[in-house]
């Protein structure tokens, strides 16, 4: 049977079978072979979209902006300070004026809850461009480049290493468990996901042929991975003071030569960026001052390193939300 998702919301994975977001990275890659060949695709000509963010972002804001653009349509942008979203203005009200100006709503912020209250009220659909709990957008990319680099999904080893319980880890284990990919998380303890959420993970992975495991042992989790992938340590909007806790707690997590050398000989790196492999930029600076460390969850040998697929992530969050947007509006 043909996959229709017209008008429906894209706030979580769970929402999503297997085979909508099969659709999805098919789509995708239509999306992305035309985008290079450069044959116009403005099927949503006389559409208009508007993106809540409540967190900056590069490569969500311009994503979402240049797909729009693409397919035709009109992007309005709002920052914190631009709309009384929450302040003068409840979110339900929020949703039901903005739902009869647009076509489309995406939102960037804090609160699951949230997200979930704007596509309750707006009467069309609402994409999450990431909040605490999950960020189904990335997720396609990153299946999308996988898929490039292997040519499968189905039976890959990935290992996510780090902070396994912030919206990165629980999104990855819901997207691997979909889509037949063994999921590892390797993480202290105290940073696995909820156990609500990785009970639902393994059902979903037993019906998809695939598994689910949480272990503090770098070596073993690490060993025989297609895919090391992590992500910063401290997610933006948590106070400066968690920075000791968690550097005390991750830094045996950094993804370093030893590391890769663990994985497979053809194993690859990702990474949602961005990233603070160097101390280019002012927290990585204030960081290596403060706490005396250079590097913090992947060495810059390793990001600039020719396993490194990053870059190829970054540009595949385009043609994923692009693909998001069409089959939601068309």
């Amino acid at each position: 049977m043909a996959v229709n998702i017209r008008g429906k919301n894209y706030l979580k994975l769970l929402d999503y079978s297997s085979e909508e977001m099969r659709y999805l990275l098919d789509l995708a890659k239509n999306f992305k072979d035309m985008k290079r060949a450069g044959v116009p695709h403005k099927y949503l000509e006389g559409k208009n979209i508007v993106l809540l963010f409540e967190k900056t972002s590069t490569r969500t804001r311009c994503s979402f902006e240049v797909a729009g653009m693409d397919l035709g349509m009109g992007v309005t942008y709002l920052d914190p300070g631009s709309s009384q979203m929450g302040k003068k203005e409840s979110i339900a009200d929020t949703a039901r004026v903005l739902g009869r100006m647009y076509d489309g709503i995406e939102y960037r912020g804090f609160s699951q809850e949230l997200v979930e209250q704007l596509a309750k009220y707006a009467g069309v659909p609402v994409w999450n461009g990431l909040t605490d709990q999950f960020h189904p957008t990335q997720m396609l990319a990153d299946l999308l480049t996988i898929e490039e680099k292997f040519g499968r999904l189905k039976g890959i080893n990935f290992t996510y290493m780090g902070d396994a319980r912030n919206n990165m880890g629980n999104s990855l284990m819901i997207a691997c468990a979909k889509m037949g990919l063994n999921f590892t998380a390797c993480a202290p303890k105290e940073l696995f996901p909820e156990d609500s959420l990785v009970e639902e993970a393994k059902k979903l992975a037993a019906e998809n042929g695939c598994t689910v495991r949480l272990t503090e042992d770098v070596e073993e989790g690490a060993k025989d991975a297609d895919v090391i992938y992590t992500d910063i340590w401290v997610s933006m909007g948590e106070p400066d003071e968690v920075w000791e806790t968690r550097i005390g707690l991750l830094k045996k997590y950094q993804v370093n030569a030893n590391v890769m050398k663990l994985a497979k000989d053809t194993a690859i790196f990702m990474h949602c960026l961005p990233s603070f492999h160097d101390t280019n930029t002012t927290v990585g600076a204030q960081i290596a001052e403060k706490f005396g460390i250079t590097e913090m969850e992947v060495t810059d040998e390793v990001f600039e390193s020719k396993q490194s697929v990053v870059f190829d992530e970054a540009e595949n969050r385009m043609h994923t939300i692009k693909a998001v947007v069409y089959a939601t509006l068309k």
